[in-house]
This record gives C-alpha cells, sequence and structure tokens, in this order.
C-alpha cells in the first residue's frame, strides 16, 4: 500500500488556571490564544484549581461553546478538566481510542495522560506536566517512557520543567528526540524553553513555534508552543487533514 505524509498539530500551554500576568482570571482569554493556535490536539497545563475538589479554571460550557474542540473526560472526580491538572482538548476528527491516566513519582504529586489515536499506523501521544526537582523529572520520564515502550510512535508533550538544553532529559535518550520550539517561559520575557516535545525516533517535526503575540504574552507566564508531526498515512484509508476530517478516527 502506497503511503503519503500528512502532518498533526499537537500544541502545548500552561495556562496557569487561567490567570494572566495582570492578575486576571479570565478563562475566555486563554481560548482565545488556544483557538488561534490552529491545533488538532492541545495539552492544556494547570487547567484546574490546585487545592480542595481541583475545580476547573475553565467552566466546561464554555469549552463547548468558543471553541471547535471536544475535552477527553480525564479528570476522574467528576469536577476536574484534567488528570493532575493535565487536561486534553481535540478536534471532533482526531478522538482518541484509548485513554490511560498515569501517576508519577515524585516529592509533589504529579501524573500524565497516555492516549492512543488511530491515525496512520497508530498514534500514541502522552501529556504531562513535570516536577520542579530534576531528580523527580528523570524519574517521571523513566516511568513515560516504560509505559510507551509498547506504544510505537510516540509523542510526549508538556511542561518538562527543565531550564537546561543538554540535561535532565537523559531517560529518553534512547527511543526520543526533544524538540523546544522555543523559549516559552517567563512570558513577559522568555528566557527558558520548559514547554517541549519528545517526539519517538519512528517519526519526525516538520514544523513548530512558540505563540509570542501580545494576547499570549497576558493570559500566562507561559507561552503556548506547538508542533508539526508528520505521519505517514495511507491515502485509502485516511483523508487528509486539508478536507477537515481523517476516516476511521472513532473512540473504540
Amino acid at each position: 500500500m502506497s503511503m503519503q505524509d500528512s502532518s498533526l498539530r499537537i500544541a502545548s500551554y500552561n495556562i496557569r488556571k487561567a490567570r494572566g500576568l495582570d492578575n486576571r482570571r479570565m478563562p475566555e482569554r486563554t481560548l482565545e490564544v488556544v483557538n488561534r493556535l490552529d491545533a488538532d490536539i492541545v495539552v492544556l497545563q494547570e487547567a484546574d484549581r490546585r487545592l480542595g475538589p481541583r475545580h476547573p479554571a475553565i467552566p466546561r460550557k464554555m469549552i463547548e461553546t468558543e471553541t471547535d474542540f471536544k475535552l477527553i473526560d480525564v479528570g476522574g472526580n467528576g469536577i476536574s478538566l484534567g488528570w493532575h491538572g493535565n487536561a486534553i482538548l481535540v478536534r471532533p476528527y482526531v478522538m482518541p481510542s484509548q485513554i490511560d491516566l498515569l501517576d508519577l513519582p515524585g516529592f509533589e504529586p504529579r501524573g500524565a495522560v497516555r492516549m492512543t489515536f488511530d491515525v496512520g499506523p497508530g498514534l500514541c501521544v502522552v501529556a504531562t506536566h513535570l516536577g520542579l526537582m530534576r531528580r523527580d523529572r528523570r524519574a517521571q520520564l523513566a516511568v513515560l517512557r516504560d509505559a510507551t515502550q509498547h506504544s510505537g510512535h510516540t509523542v510526549m508533550a508538556g511542561d518538562f520543567n527543565e531550564w537546561s538544553k543538554n540535561k535532565g532529559l537523559e531517560p529518553l535518550a534512547d527511543r526520543f528526540d526533544v524538540h523546544a520550539p522555543g523559549r516559552s517561559f517567563h512570558a513577559r520575557r522568555p528566557v527558558a524553553a520548559l514547554d517541549r516535545f519528545a517526539v519517538s525516533h519512528c517519526l519526525s517535526v516538520c514544523g513548530g513555534g512558540v505563540d509570542d503575540s501580545e494576547l499570549a504574552r497576558r493570559a500566562s507566564d507561559h507561552l503556548p508552543v506547538w508542533a508539526d508531526i508528520a505521519l505517514p498515512v495511507a491515502p485509502s484509508r485516511y483523508l487528509l487533514k486539508s478536507t477537515g476530517s481523517f476516516g476511521s478516527l472513532n473512540s473504540a
């Protein structure tokens, strides 16, 4: 069967509980930034309040009315948008067929969401927000590496919280290339590429960037990042992104 390349845009955005640098909590502003990313899959960090029942930073109804995304239910408690604050928005034509919630080791509670998408030869996307201490991040990345060892084509996306370009990512070295689209923190004066993508060696990144617009610089302390992932797609089974839909993309 002949194959051709298509791309899927994955975006990552630490929304700081929808509280901007002006100290105003404006979920509608956050969603405006998200909409401008033109992504197929968006992973959000800090999508819920941190204390108590972890109420969502963005009302579910607002996501329904202000975006074309579907919220994947990973909250686990009927209240939160995300798992350990990790929330996932997807276009209706690219719904995951399997979802797994992962707890990560470390001094502070952290987690990840592993999702399987039936695009091309299959794609695993992991949404995560790593810890503040490097030793914890290394342990967390080791867990994610092991949790995806049989997942084939894999993309990890999120706030890696790693300031160094060379250290802290060693657990991924044998199977992943780590891509930092640009400096995303602090939004007022970006000096660090904390928000990254780890892409398995069988995939390639054909584009990417950071939204450093005036709106994004106000909406959170992080700037959103995106990566266009090149996927081999069988044209007899799948429609290209340009048609507005992918065939065979349904929940299991």
